[in-house]
């Protein structure tokens, strides 16, 4: 089996022009031999006739003079049978091999009649004529030597199958070396990639399937260079959130173990530990939901219901976080019928509102208001908080991402929320966007198809 495609696009390209040209000489041949069989005849046959007068016309002496000064004996060799089958021949054979006459047709044209044949396939013709002369009737046998129009067409049809398969193998060989190149840094492409190494420029400018594939092949590269920042980025992420609630439970349970140790700082040691696990817990918990919900395995559980109503019953839910803060809400909610994954979108709203008290003073103002237009529905949630800048508006919705590193330990979170947020809005094939100044607080908006499409 042959592997590379260049040798196989050669060969192949060889064994079809060979075929063809071979096919195409014999149907040609055998479409026209009976038409050139035909002319090789006619002409025949006039020859022979000329011939016959002339013995008739001349004594026998000069008739065989006359007829072996003939010029017509370069294309025709003559045969002058006696009864006994001595023969006087004319013309040269120049390596043409007679055919061969029997006796039967020897016989035939002695008590005169006539022979045709064609022994040797295209414009080969053999005629028997009858030839009566003073000393009696012989039999005269003619046969072409090389028929002028059958001999060139048989010689410019081998010189052009010739040539054309000459130049065409010559051709393929160049356009096959361009045709393979692009494939070749393909391949070239695909191994460095297999390394890691995503920083490759193939530089394939050609159109048509190959430069389709090319730049298939170029975005996919980006998008798994993506990727692979993303998971180096995760992996980053993970172990840095990680080793902090480790390293505080892994601190304070040796701290445990003195056995001078208070009752009440023991009790303290005891709850940071159980508060770091819970964190932990929390922050896998996250981890698997945005997997599950970035998976092509989430499906979204559709139904309808009312939105305004919803987000009455998840402020409610979460009173005890911004009752204890006298924070208050403003509400706005007009009533909205949607059709969406009702879970997912609790979830939404529980983080966004979550934050929003997070990040307000105590005493502050939270408003919610809800717009609706012809396709879709616009949930705003607004505060007054500290408020986020602007560069960090940019990668608020990322993995891990937390806008104001100053405030970590005073705000609690693994920076996760607005990432399965973002997520779960996308799965509605909605929008979400930020509009915040530091200091003077922050407004999402969350934008969503009234009636979300089932994938």
């Amino acid at each position: 089996m042959i592997k590379s495609l260049y040798i196989r696009v050669v060969l192949t390209f060889l064994v079809s022009v060979i075929a063809g040209t071979v096919i195409a000489f014999f149907v040609s041949t055998w479409i026209f031999e009976d038409k050139l069989n035909e002319n090789a005849q006619i002409n025949l046959r006039n020859f022979g006739q000329d011939i016959v007068r002339i013995y008739k016309t001349l004594p026998l002496r000069e008739a065989d003079s006359f007829v072996s000064e003939m010029k017509q004996l370069d294309s025709y060799y003559i045969r002058i049978y006696e009864a006994t089958g001595q023969f006087q021949s004319y013309g040269k054979l120049n390596g043409h091999k007679p055919a061969v006459v029997t006796e039967e047709q020897l016989k035939k044209v002695i008590d005169g009649g006539v022979v045709q044949d064609t022994p040797n396939g295209i414009a080969s013709v053999l005629l028997g004529l009858p030839l009566k002369t003073e000393t009696g009737t012989k039999a005269m046998f003619l046969e072409t030597l090389a028929p002028p129009s059958a001999s060139f067409v048989v010689k410019w049809a081998w010189i052009f199958a010739t040539c054309s398969l000459i130049a065409g193998s010559l051709l393929i060989l160049v356009a096959s070396i361009f045709l393979v190149k692009p494939i070749k840094k393909l391949t070239k492409a695909t191994k460095r990639i297999a390394t890691g190494d995503f920083n490759v420029k193939l530089n394939i400018k050609q159109k048509g399937e190959l430069g389709t594939l090319a730049r298939s092949f170029e975005d996919m590269m980006h998008d798994l260079q993506q990727l692979e920042q993303m998971r180096r980025d995760f992996v980053s992420n993970v172990s840095h959130e990680v080793q902090s609630p480790l390293t505080s439970i892994s601190g304070y349970a040796k701290a445990l173990k003195q056995v001078n140790i208070a009752d009440h700082e023991r009790s303290r040691y005891l709850d940071i530990i159980i508060a770091e696990a819970e964190r932990m817990s929390k922050m896998s918990d996250s981890v698997l939901k945005l997997s599950l919900l970035e998976s092509q395995s989430q499906q979204l559980r559709l139904s309808t219901f009312s939105l305004d109503e919803q987000i009455r019953r998840v402020i409610v839910a979460i009173q005890p976080q911004w009752s204890a803060r006298n924070i208050r809400f403003e509400l706005n909610l007009k009533a909205v019928s949607l059709t969406a994954d009702y879970d997912l979108l609790n979830q939404v709203w529980t983080n966004l509102i979550a934050n929003s008290i997070k990040f307000s003073k105590d005493g502050d103002v939270i408003s919610v208001t809800i717009l609706q237009d012809i396709k879709n529905v616009i949930v705003r949630i607004s505060d007054t908080g500290i408020g986020i800048s602007l560069e960090d508006q940019k990668r608020i919705f990322e993995r891990f991402f937390k806008a104001d590193r100053s405030h970590s330990r005073k705000y609690s979170g693994s920076g996760m929320g607005l990432a399965i947020v973002k997520q779960i809005v996308s799965l509605h094939q909605g929008d979400i966007r930020v509009e915040s100044e530091p200091g003077r607080g922050t407004t999402v908006i969350v934008t969503l198809p009234i009636t979300t499409p089932p994938e």
